[in-house]
């Protein structure tokens, strides 16, 4: 049971990757690794890559791009999404979902952060 490495794009508040970080995860930013700018497949095809779930707010593109990859038989780390919301809110939500499932239970996995 690994715990889940995330990386959040550039549409996400840059303190959630510094947050999930000073609470013992693994997680950097689009910034972070100079991805900014580049395509939401590129994103998507860079986090699956090196293994980290994609936290985003674009949440209809994301959302298709997810269903497109598991129609093509393409695999991903995971994918979290919402709308905008609270710095807080988000990094609650994510380390809720953090504590309850591991890199494992998110191959694949598209989840909502309202859930959570």
């Amino acid at each position: 049971m690994a715990l889940i490495r995330f990386l959040t794009d550039e549409d996400v508040y840059g303190a959630v990757a510094v947050q999930l970080r000073a609470n013992g995860f693994d997680a950097i930013s689009t910034p972070d690794v100079e991805r900014r700018g580049a395509s939401d497949a590129s994103q998507l095809s860079w986090a699956a890559q090196e293994n980290r779930v994609l936290v985003t707010f674009n949440v209809s593109d994301f959302a298709q791009l997810h269903y497109q990859w598991l129609e093509d038989d393409r695999h991903h780390a995971g994918m979290i999404v919402s709308r905008q919301r609270p710095i807080g809110e988000v990094v609650r939500g994510l380390l809720h979902l953090a504590k309850s499932l591991d890199d494992e239970d998110m191959q694949d996995r598209l989840e909502y952060l309202s859930n959570w």
